[in-house]
């Protein structure tokens, strides 16, 4: 990735001459550091004299490719009702079929932007800014403070700010915005570490904040609290993880603990289809999904302890590497050549550890338990196994 950026730039910096050649206000412009990182970027790039003449600006990161109408279908929002802010399209995933790693990421996002956005702007007119594929009023953007650097999660903090100012947002499901999943499980495992860490210390952060607001509804706070931060960004992870790898493993090593079914089974089987809904051609992957999601909870519940802790890796950023066609453009030759494993970039050992006291409790309640419950324990050892060697996602081969 590092030797394509220089020929994007050029490429980006071509195209740019090409449209200016032809009359159209466009300039391309950069940064000579990586202070503040994503955030340090956007408002570098607010601050050039031209953005003065703007009253709106749309937001793609680079591996985003809008649609030739895409500031047709979004500006009339803004211009039409002063009291918006924001306006969210959704994304759509190219390389969603590329791995089982992406079809799972795409059942999860989708859930996101199907019930998660949709709810959040019809029902509260809140939501929080997804950092790309949106347009925001550069009003409201000023108003309520600009980018900041405090968390890894600027996109969030900015709406939060905006909607304790009154601004409100929409979000528009129709317009769909192409862009590429993380298909490494490096790469994966990075940026959950940024989309777990920075919302939990955005929370710490800004709780009092939001509480002392006097702008906003109190029913609102309530919703941006609770709903929002609380149960969506910190307890789903943190509960996920604790119940199904830790607390219901350990119930067959202490019989006199006992779930019920409809807490083991039944409930968290309803929620388990609803998140479904919005990728229903991947319902056969389920099992799949559920298994790894768990996986995932035990990296996720250490990001968001981190988060809220302010602990070592709090603000670290890691730009989420995508191959775009960097695996298609390989010849069979190489393709087929045998991958340079780098051991020390593969092991996990926290989910190693994990699977081994999974497999652990699955003998145990195989021998002498009677709620077989060694058949989920044996597949969410067997996950957390695949996890913690990395034989997960797209492998690159080191040249």
């Amino acid at each position: 990735m590092t030797q394509q950026i220089p020929a994007i730039k050029s490429l980006v910096e071509v195209e740019c001459q090409r449209w200016a050649s032809k009359g159209i206000n466009i300039k391309y412009e950069i940064r000579d550091n990586r202070k503040g990182y994503k955030a340090g970027a956007l408002k570098e790039g607010m601050k050039h004299s031209y953005v003065k003449q703007c009253d709106y600006v749309a937001i793609f990161d680079a591996d985003f490719q809008p649609e030739p109408d895409f500031l047709w279908r979004t500006i009339p929002f803004l211009s039409r009702n002063p009291e918006i802010a924001l306006v969210q399209a959704r994304w759509k995933f190219v390389n969603s079929d590329e791995c089982l790693m992406t079809r799972m990421q795409e059942m999860s996002l989708d859930y996101h932007f199907t019930v998660e956005q949709e709810v959040g702007s019809a029902t509260y007119a809140f939501f929080g800014f997804n950092g790309t594929a949106g347009v925001w009023r550069i009003q409201a953007l000023n108003e309520a403070g600009g980018w900041k650097d405090r968390t890894t999660v600027e996109d969030m903090d900015l709406a939060v700010r905006a909607s304790l100012k009154g601004w409100k947002f929409v979000y528009v499901g129709d317009l769909k915005v192409k862009n590429e999943l993380p298909s490494t499980f490096k790469a994966f495992r990075y940026q959950q570490h940024r989309w777990s860490c920075g919302p939990a210390n955005l929370f710490r952060k800004m709780a009092m904040e939001i509480l002392k607001n006097k702008k906003v509804s109190l029913w609102k706070k309530c919703y941006v609290i609770y709903s929002f931060f609380f149960v969506r960004k910190i307890v789903a992870h943190i509960v996920t993880f604790l119940f199904y790898c830790v607390v219901l493993p350990a119930t067959v090593l202490i019989p006199e603990v006992s779930v019920p079914k409809w807490g083991s089974v039944y409930i968290p089987s309803v929620v388990t289809l609803l998140n479904a809904v919005g990728t229903p051609r991947s319902i056969h992957l389920m099992v799949f999904w559920i298994l790894f999601e768990n996986v995932m909870s035990l990296h996720r519940t250490k990001a968001t302890l981190i988060g809220l802790l302010e602990a070592g890796r709090v603000n670290e950023w890691v730009v989420t590497e995508k191959l775009g066609d960097a695996t298609k453009s390989k010849s069979p030759a190489k393709g087929t050549r045998k991958p340079q494993i780098r051991i020390g970039e593969r092991l996990h050992l926290l989910e190693l550890c994990f699977g081994a006291y999974l497999f652990f409790c699955g003998c145990y309640d195989f021998a002498f338990g009677k709620n077989r419950y060694y058949i989920f324990l044996f597949l969410q050892a067997t996950a957390f196994f695949i996890a913690g060697i990395g034989y997960v996602g797209t492998f690159v081969p080191h040249s």
